[in-house]
């Protein structure tokens, strides 16, 4: 008799955008790379820890360079591929960039998964990228311990309409684009305690295209725009902090969470990417009085295919939300505002 194949998330020791390093290791080890000379056609690079890279290739056009990829969150092969193509692609999206093609990264422990769950992980993305629009152009393969699959996205945008992390404004109005608790569900599907309900929704906020991100970015009152993913809503949020000198200012009580993730997360149903990201950035964060452990558990909490961030003037709220809701983004909300910089890059209230 043949042995059956183990469960993909058996098979990684970490799951989606909870697979990323830590945030306080990853600043040690990219501090070395400060100071390389940079030609000047390069738009965006590592600067803010923005969500790709983007190159002027003349007046009209600028390419988007991105690559994102992880170790399975779900067992479901094709949803496996599905998620993490929506979580590459998201990265040009938050660039204000329309994505042109991709290729695709595999490493995949051949001995242990048939080639035809691997063939369902590489349909899975496929299926994401055709409704982008986009082809898998070609990619890469290897024989690895783990499970990991990604792409390689690239897009185009007017240089223009290049929206950066970093170029938030004082009086800007904060709105995000999905509910919070992906890495929170992904806790509770490992350990045996996510329902039906629970993994349909998982699935549909993961694999939700932000295609608001291109006109967004055409909205004369957007400023900034970036993804909520691996760092949680605190990590990015304090990425557009860091980078636009000021201070972004959640107000915590409007942040959207999808369905059931708190009585989850009061289950213990929390990641182990959530402890380490607070330890990463904590001492950058002032949080209200009343804020619980479990709130903190959830500030940070990693998203995986996460909801745009978006900072505005206030007279396009309006528009942006209307914006998010014309193409199905029935949870974006304002979640905070960006004020002086204070004593810290981030305050919860």
């Amino acid at each position: 008799m043949s042995t059956p194949e183990p469960k993909l998330t058996s098979l990684s020791h970490g799951g989606g955008c909870g697979c990323k390093i830590a945030p306080g290791v990853l600043s040690d080890i990219l501090r070395g790379t400060a100071g390389m000379a940079l030609p000047p056609e390069l738009l965006v690079g590592i600067e803010t820890a923005d969500d790709a890279a983007v190159y002027k290739l003349n007046d009209e056009q600028a390419l988007i360079a991105t690559t994102d990829f992880f170790m399975p969150i779900v067992d479901d092969a094709f949803d496996f591929g599905r998620i993490a193509a929506t979580n590459a692609i998201s990265d040009v999206y938050a660039m204000g960039g329309t994505p042109i093609m991709a290729l695709a990264l595999v490493g995949m422990p051949i001995n242990v998964l048939s080639t035809a769950t691997i063939g369902r992980i590489l349909d899975g993305g496929a299926s994401v990228c055709k409704a982008a629009g986009i082809p898998i152009a070609g990619g890469h393969t290897i024989d690895s311990v783990e499970p990991i699959y990604g792409l390689v996205a690239l897009g185009l945008v007017h240089p223009s309409r290049i929206k950066r992390n970093a170029d938030a404004q004082v009086g800007d109005v904060l709105v995000l684009g999905k509910a919070l608790g992906v890495g929170v569900l992904s806790a509770a599907l490992k350990k045996g305690k996510l329902d039906d309900a629970g993994y349909a929704q998982m699935i549909a906020t993961t694999t939700r295209l932000n295609t608001p991100g291109p006109a967004l970015a055409a909205l004369p009152g957007v400023h900034a725009l970036t993804d909520v993913t691996g760092f949680g809503l605190a990590g990015h949020a304090l990425e557009m902090a860091r980078g636009s000198g000021h201070t972004v200012r959640l107000d915590w009580a409007q942040v959207p969470l999808l369905a059931g993730v708190r009585a989850l997360a009061e289950q213990g149903c929390v990641t182990g990417a959530s402890g380490r990201n607070w330890a990463g950035y904590g001492p950058d964060v002032a949080l209200g009085a009343d804020f619980t452990d479990l709130d903190r558990a959830l500030l940070t909490d990693p998203q995986t295919s996460g909801g745009l961030l978006v900072a505005c003037a206030p007279d396009a709220v309006d528009t942006v939300l209307a914006t998010f809701k014309a193409q199905g983004f029935d949870a974006a909300a304002v979640v905070g505002e960006v004020v002086a910089k204070g004593s810290h890059a981030l305050q919860v209230v």
